[in-house]
């Protein structure tokens, strides 16, 4: 009779949900012909895997473990899928075990606990070993040394891309929500002026028709003409000047005037003429050559016009908005651009901080630019990347209330860049733990972890260098990048 998995091994307790199975050792040895990284395999030692294994199936949905379960054994993979998802993770998986693969714990791993909770996605059939049998199987079968070294090695590419992939699409999603929350204002904002616009043309063309039938002289239209000139120089200056009176205040003033004269609709007409700071006395040379009723006709067309004027001008102002912002997204992100460029550092960082214009309501920035700094040979982008990374880290710190400085300086055959917070500091015993990957101080759901491994990957292939200095109050992240780049990239 062939021998089953349970008469060779010791079987733990199983999570719920999971079955413990008793096929033929033909069956198991079946099955583990299909694993490719077992190819090669002597019957022998197939034979060592199935009568030091145990069997199980678990349908779809069972949590196998959990985040920060002690890793115990190694998982052969015979039929199904299991996926590995972080707490932390916003969306999709960590790891994917399936059909065919091997997976767990591995010999010459250093995994104590599990980095995830494991899911079954499709009923699941595997054989499991126990860490504990390690030594004897690296005794039986001396080429899983080297097998489940290329697992590892497997497995820790996979989930790096898989990470790395998160991480931009995170990155992605917070630049895309940035120039969302940035173009909303001025879009909205020319929205609303080019209705009202719309409205007030009507208006003026009403007013400009009720005009026309007032058949002026040649005298009084050339007096009107130089008092209207007059009267916007007068606009223009004022404009120009911080005003001295509240202009709440000058808006009664002009509405009571308008009132006694009887002029149409004097409530829309005084708060233009008071944000244009227009006395009344500044007026009321127009009875001197036109009658009243042509005056007030008068007052009621440059009203209009000066509406219809401010709304064009908000118009501008939020389309020029917009355009800088376009042009913004484009430098930082270096679109239709060669993958490497001479770099200016105070533009790369202006072009950063930029993008994150909607953090800095409550933020004082401090620039403190070396003008004579040389520009360097890299990726746009890619730097941009990594002060997007250190700065928001620096937002975090100071939650968008407090003081962030950014210096630039000469260090010889270095460029240094340097980016300071007021926040609480970094406490000393996390100092180097802080770019580790996955290692994160922020709350769950927060952060991957990955922003500053990500920051010392790029940094590295310009030869350049990262360093952290802090304290309460006092937080500086300092990169240093060789001016000559040679061999880099």
């Amino acid at each position: 009779m062939e021998g089953t998995t349970q008469q060779a091994v010791q079987v733990p307790e199983l999570p719920r949900g999971v079955s413990l199975l008793y096929s033929p050792e033909s069956k198991l040895l079946d099955a583990l012909s299909g694993v490719h990284q077992l190819d090669g395999l002597t019957n022998a030692e197939y034979l060592w895997l199935v009568r030091h294994s145990w069997e199980f199936s678990a349908p779809a949905g069972t949590r196998l473990f959990s985040d920060g379960q002690p890793a115990t054994h190694m998982t052969i993979l015979l039929a199904g899928e299991i996926q590995v998802r972080r707490q932390h993770a916003s969306q999709g998986s960590l790891f994917i075990g399936r059909s065919g693969q091997i997976t767990g714990v591995l010999p010459f791993s250093r995994m104590k606990t599990t980095g995830g909770s494991g899911v079954v996605s499709e009923p699941v059939w595997a054989l499991q070993i126990a860490r504990d049998q390690f030594p004897e199987m690296l005794a039986a079968i001396p080429s899983m040394g080297q097998r489940c070294v290329s697992v590892l090695l497997d497995r820790v590419r996979e989930v790096t891309r898989l990470e790395q992939q998160s991480e931009k699409l995170t990155a992605l999603g917070k630049l895309a929500a940035n120039l969302a929350h940035e173009l909303n204002n001025p879009a909205s904002a020319a929205q609303r002026a080019a209705s009202n616009l719309l409205e007030e043309l009507r208006n003026y063309g009403k007013v400009s028709f009720q005009a026309g039938k007032l058949c002026l002289t040649d005298e009084q239209e050339r007096r009107y003409m130089d008092w209207n000139r007059g009267i916007r120089t007068t606009i223009e200056t004022r404009l120009k000047q911080p005003r001295a009176l509240e202009a709440g205040m000058q808006e009664e003033r002009l509405s009571r005037w308008l009132e006694k004269r009887k002029v149409t609709e004097p409530w829309s007409i005084a708060p233009v003429f008071a944000e244009a700071g227009i006395e009344p006395q500044e007026l009321t040379p127009l009875d001197e050559f036109l009658g009243c009723e042509a005056a007030n006709l008068a007052l009621s067309h440059l009203a209009s016009t000066l509406r219809a004027e401010r709304m064009t001008g908000a118009m501008l102002e939020s389309t020029a908005r917009i355009f800088d912002l376009i042009r913004a997204i484009q430098q930082y992100s270096h679109m239709d651009q060669a993958p490497l460029q001479d770099i200016d550092m105070a533009q790369s960082l202006d072009d950063t901080l930029s993008m994150l214009h909607y953090r800095l309501n409550d933020v004082r920035v401090i620039r403190e630019y070396d003008p004579k700094l040389p520009r360097i040979t890299a990726n746009g982008s890619e730097l941009n990347q990594v002060w997007m990374a250190l700065l928001e880290n620096a937002l975090d710190a100071v939650r968008n209330r407090g003081t962030i400085r950014v210096r630039t300086q000469d260090g010889g055959d270095m460029v240094r860049v340097e980016i300071w917070d007021d926040g609480p500091g970094i406490p000393p015993e996390l100092h180097d733990r802080i770019f580790e990957p996955f290692f994160t101080t922020k709350p769950i759901g927060l952060g991957l972890g990955l922003s500053l491994d990500t920051v010392n990957r790029i940094l590295s292939r310009y030869r350049g260098t990262i360093h952290v200095q802090s304290e309460p109050g006092a937080t500086c992240f300092q990169v240093s990048i060789p001016l000559h780049q040679t061999g880099a990239y």
